[in-house]
Formats: structure tokens, sequence, C-alpha cells
């Protein structure tokens, strides 16, 4: 399953590579080559996460007692769906975050040019924004401690 991620990675990393540079390169065809990039490197992320998750069936020693083999069983089921919440989570709020704190920083920096005493209310909008990633980073954190 571990496999299945480190060569999953490179493989799709080095090509999207290759075609960002080329991407650079041709310009009038530079926005249809990163959208055709885009688009296999999520078929490859969607591929790569289902042969994660088919991995394979768990099995328990049977002959250790009822109570280590249900612990077993439940500990190994319960890991991947608290590390993949995580990381959505953690995706999930970066990428809020990224996009309140453009439009907001954006506001504010024109707010300011015209009124610069508007710099300590501004930058209390611009941190509340941040704060959406700190609450998705702490979710994350909790999730991977009951991994």
């Amino acid at each position: 399953m571990i496999a299945a991620w480190l060569l999953g990675v490179p493989a799709a990393a080095v090509p999207a590579a290759v075609l960002a540079r080329l991407a650079a390169r041709q310009r009038q065809r530079g926005a249809l080559t990163l959208a055709a990039a885009g688009s296999l490197l999520m078929i490859g992320a969607t591929v790569l996460l289902v042969i994660t998750l088919t991995g394979g069936a768990a099995s328990a020693d049977v002959s250790a007692g009822p109570v280590v083999a249900h612990a077993a069983i439940t500990s190994t089921g319960s890991n991947s769906a608290a590390l993949i919440g995580a990381a959505i989570a953690v995706a999930g709020s970066t990428i809020g975050a990224g996009i309140a704190v453009a439009y907001t920083g954006a506001a504010a920096l024109a707010a300011m040019s015209e009124r610069p005493e508007l710099f300590g209310r501004a930058m209390v909008v611009v941190g509340l924004a941040e704060g959406i990633a700190i609450y998705g980073l702490i979710i994350g954190i909790i999730l991977v401690g009951k991994a």
C-alpha cells in the first residue's frame, strides 16, 4: 500500500513538471496545456487513491483471542479513513484560507492606500481569514492523533 504512494508521487510529479515547462515555452497554448496537465494529475491521483484504499482486507490472528483480534481489525480499518479525513481538512481549509486572504488582503491594501489609519482594522480582517487554515490544521492534528 505504501509502495503505491512511493511510486505514484514521483510518477505524477515528473510529467507535471515537464508539462509546466512546455507551457512556459508555448505561451499561446500554455493554458490548454496546464488544463490538460491538471486533468491528468487528477485522474492519476484518483487511480492512486483507489489503489491505496483497495489494498486488501486486514486479517487478524484469531488464535490470540477475540479481544486482540477485534482491536487489530478496528485499528487498521479506521486508520486510513482518519488520515484521509485529516488530509481533506487541511487541504480544504488551506485552499479556502488562501482565497480568503487574497480577497481580503487586496481590499485591505486598497483601503489603506486611501486611509492609512485603517491598518489595524484591515490586518484583523486578514488575520481572521488566516484563522481558517489554523482551524483546519487543528482538526487534522486531532484526526491524525486518533489514527
